[in-house]
């Protein structure tokens, strides 16, 4: 075998099949673009899986990656294994070659063959194969191509070899190449085989996907007219390989960062010792600035979640080493070290990414002590009341709310003589995995309905940069799920047509809105989405009936869609602007372009101040009043990307690509509409600016007729304002500074006469004491105007009384509100508060302690 560095088996993998007449395509963002169905990329295909579906076409045929993929929520995580197994990650690199419909299993197979064995130097003697326990065909194969003794090739059932897109669709036999890695690491159990155990003799290395099946929803298949090709290995797994080493985190991946952890603990990472804690950092540390370089920040739902729960993990690890500060922001530039060169956009991000881990650390650190003392509050109640185990709703409480690792909840309980009841918390998190499924399903809009015809229709010709309105005959109409020819008035439904002018919903602009007419009939287009190509309108019929054929005016709302423009090329310029006032860590995270305002979402760690809101402001006006042109150029996205245009994380690029700048500002990947110069914008105003989560702001402005409208709503607050208060508009500052003034006042005034109230009442009270045994106790009914004032003149009487207990009671707002209260010398004699004001609670009808 060769000694190689992970790097250099990367390299060789795509230097190797680029010479094989593959394109080398880069890395996906770990956002799946336009697949509401996963959180995070979870293999090397889904970049490329509208093609295998014949939904879009590429300008190759062949192609080779090195994506990055997260495995951390749902069915596919591997979160609770990583540390645990030798192999585990939540973030892994998957190295794949792909054939679309160009060669088939004969090719695969030698291509795998050779560069195992010549490239990568790896002992012929030592592959097996896996294969379909049916697939002759490549039983057959391995002989003839790699010779392969047919005893080295062992046929298995569906479950390993047979893989599908889904439960219809592109599916297909798969073969697994696997290494024996001697007989010193076997179980040395009677079973120990390929298939039949999961040891570290065996070890799976590359998986070749054979699709040559389309299934149908009645489960016939039958053979696709042009197979395809997918295949995927695991850097780690063969890194591992090829340095010897045990596990994959005893490779040049990981252990530059189990060394800065080293430095940081004070101990040290020695197998086959208890080395989980350093493996779970290490790996969360490489998922954790991976997500956020992707433009993900922790949250409470979705990727966000997944991102803080990964996160959090390593931070509890970090408790297990004595490291009781943040700490796994200092190993993002390790990890940008070691990925850097591969992963560009590691070292642009570094900052970014340093920041939002450790703000995440402090803020976890401070829930962590708080959910340690609800964790004991919750185990102490539980033994109080005689429970052998914590509940499992409880434990998950601790979880979702705290971010209280379940193993912890286990230890803590433990140490009290307790167990989790984990087939609650199981179940309390398969709810909200389903709580989560059906949001992603709400999100996936309503393009999905048209699923099941999409295929059989042409691509459409957007020709909305060019013009609002043209001629175009009906392709098809759906409503429901279920293909219609025609749909009557008062009827609504999605609709395709040849061509059209009408801008789809994509990259944070609205779609567009119009109408369509026909010789007998008109229609009001509602919004518009695109899925493969196909743009679909959602149409409500007003008069007359439109038919699949019919050729209708189809008609976009100009105004509507200048007013977005507007919008959409004043995000642009906000964009640019903040990077200039705070910094080029900033980057878009998020935004919605409408017609009446945009809202700008980015990456920051702290508001603005008035400052630099005006400043950011007086820029963009800037190069409005300039009347700048705005430029649209279209090429590939190879050279749009050396011209450092800026691409958004999470969108989805084809080879060719739109670039828009103006004069001055950094261009960016934009298929939305625009102004021709910026001088259309008229001006631009920021109306709010808020936090939107750790480390994310959110700027919402308006431009041209929406900043008109917004003045002329706020000119109207003021006159609304200024006839309350009997003052002209020019008068209306010095007016509420003297009702200012004289609310203070009085306020002082009030304050005076309630406490010489307080003092009378309390002398009253406390003169009007009665002795039970040898106790002073107050007993009576007051007014306070809410519990807290109540509890002010309880604090009162007490004091004033020096020694003995009190029960008052009040009413506010219809509601009945006790306080019992006693000096520490009283609650040594007996007297429980808490008991006192049950009892009296409980003879108006309530309840009460504490």
């Amino acid at each position: 075998m060769k000694k190689m560095t992970a790097a250099q088996i990367r390299s060789e993998f795509l230097s190797f099949f680029q010479k094989k007449g593959h394109t080398v395509v880069p890395s996906s963002s770990l956002v799946p673009a336009d697949d509401p169905t996963i959180l995070f990329v979870i293999a090397g295909m889904v970049q490329f899986k509208d093609v295998f579906l014949g939904l879009e076409k590429r300008p190759y045929v062949l192609a080779a990656t090195s994506q990055k993929c997260v495995r951390a929520g749902g069915k596919d995580s591997d979160l609770e294994n990583v540390g645990y197994t030798a192999r585990h990650h939540t973030f892994f690199e998957m190295l794949g070659n792909f054939s679309f419909g160009q060669y088939f299993k004969a090719e695969a197979m030698a291509y795998a063959w050779e560069l195992l064995t010549e490239g990568y130097g790896l002992p012929a003697s030592q592959l097996w194969a896996t294969i379909y326990r049916d697939d002759d065909e490549a039983h057959w194969l391995w002989q003839e191509v790699a010779g392969l003794p047919a005893r080295r090739i062992v046929r298995l059932g569906a479950k390993d070899n047979f893989w599908a897109m889904g439960e219809t669709g592109p599916c297909g036999p798969c073969s697994e190449i696997i290494i024996d890695r001697g007989e010193h690491l076997a179980c040395h159990e009677d079973s120990c085989a390929i298939g039949q155990c999961d040891c570290d003799r065996w070890l799976e290395i590359w998986n070749l996907v054979f699709m040559q099946y389309n299934r149908s929803a009645d489960g016939v298949m039958t053979p696709l007219p042009r197979p395809s090709v997918d295949t995927g290995m695991g850097l780690e797994r063969i890194t591992s390989v090829l340095q010897g080493a045990g596990t994959n985190f005893d490779t040049d991946l990981f252990l530059p960062i189990m060394g800065m952890v080293e430095k940081i603990s004070g101990r040290r990472y020695r197998p086959p010792g208890p080395v989980f804690p350093f493996r779970v950092i290490a790996d969360h540390s490489r998922a954790g600035t991976f997500i956020i370089a992707d433009g993900v920040l922790p949250s409470n739902e979705g990727r966000g979640y997944v991102l803080r729960r990964i996160l959090r993990r390593a931070l509890r690890y970090g408790r297990e080493l004595g490291i009781t500060g943040p700490f796994l922001y200092r190993l993002v530039p390790v990890v940008a070290e070691i990925m850097g060169d591969a992963y560009p956009e590691l070292r642009r991000q570094e900052e970014l990414v340093v920041r939002a881990i450790r703000a995440e650390e402090e803020r976890f650190l401070e829930t962590l002590d708080q959910g340690m003392r609800v964790a004991l509050e919750l185990v102490t109640r539980a033994r109080a009341q005689g429970s052998a185990c914590l509940d499992g709703a409880a434990a998950f409480m601790l979880y979702d709310t705290y971010g209280f690792p379940v193993d912890l909840a286990k230890d803590l309980a433990a140490e009290h003589g307790l167990q989790v009841d984990r087939d609650g918390f199981e179940a309390a998190m398969a709810a909200q995995r389903q709580r989560a499924r059906a949001a992603r399903k709400a999100e996936a809009g309503f393009v999905h309905q048209a699923a099941p015809w999409l295929e059989a229709l042409p691509v459409t010709e957007f020709v909305g940069y060019q013009v609002l309105e043209l001629d175009a005959r009906v392709l098809a109409l759906v409503a429901g799920s279920e293909s219609h020819p025609a749909l009557a008035a008062g009827e609504e439904g999605l609709a395709v047509l040849s061509q059209t002018p009408f801008y789809a919903e994509a990259g944070g602009q609205v779609s567009d809105t119009g109408h369509w007419e026909w010789p007998a009939g008109r229609a009001r287009v509602l919004d518009v989405e695109h899925a493969a190509g196909r743009y679909l309108h959602r149409v409500q019929v007003e008069s007359g009936t439109l038919s699949v054929g019919e050729t209708v005016r189809a008609v976009v709302d100009g105004p509507r869609q200048a007013a977005i423009a507007r919008n959409h090329t004043a995000t642009h310029l906000c964009h640019w602007a903040l990077k200039q006032v705070l910094g080029a860590h900033v980057n878009q995270a998020g935004s919605l372009v409408g017609p009446d305002r945009l809202r700008f979402d980015f990456t920051h760690f702290a508001g603005l101040t008035p400052g630099e809101r005006v400043r950011v402001e007086e820029m963009v006006n800037a190069h409005i009043l300039s009347d700048l042109p705005v430029q649209v150029r279209v090429m590939g996205v190879e050279q749009a990307m050396a011209e450092g245009a800026i691409a958004l994380f999470g969108e989805k690029y084809g080879a060719t690509v739109r670039v828009v700048g103006t004069g001055g500002t950094t261009p960016e990947l934009c298929g939305g509409t625009h102004v021709q110069s910026t001088g259309q914008i008229g001006l631009f105003h920021i109306i709010d600016e808020s936090s939107v989560g750790a480390g994310l702001r959110r700027i919402e402005a308006v431009t041209g007729t929406g900043l008109m409208h917004h003045l002329q709503e706020v000119e109207g607050r003021l006159e609304e304002i200024a006839t309350a208060l009997k003052a002209g508009s020019h008068d209306l500052i010095p007016r509420v500074t003297d009702l200012v003034r004289q609310l203070r006042e009085s306020q002082k005034e009030l304050e005076v006469a309630q406490d010489r109230l307080r003092a009378a009442t309390v002398s009253g009270l406390v003169a009007g004491a009665r002795s039970i045994g040898n106790t002073a106790v107050v007993v009576a009914r007051v007014e306070a105007p809410d519990a807290e004032g109540l509890r002010r003149l309880g604090d009162l009487v007490r004091e004033a009384l020096g020694s003995g207990a009190l029960v008052l009671g009040a009413t506010s707002a219809d509601r009945v509100q006790f306080l019992a209260m006693a000096t520490p010398d009283a609650v040594r004699r007996g007297i429980h508060c808490g008991h006192v004001v049950k009892e009296a609670a409980a003879v108006a009808g309530g309840g009460g302690g504490g």
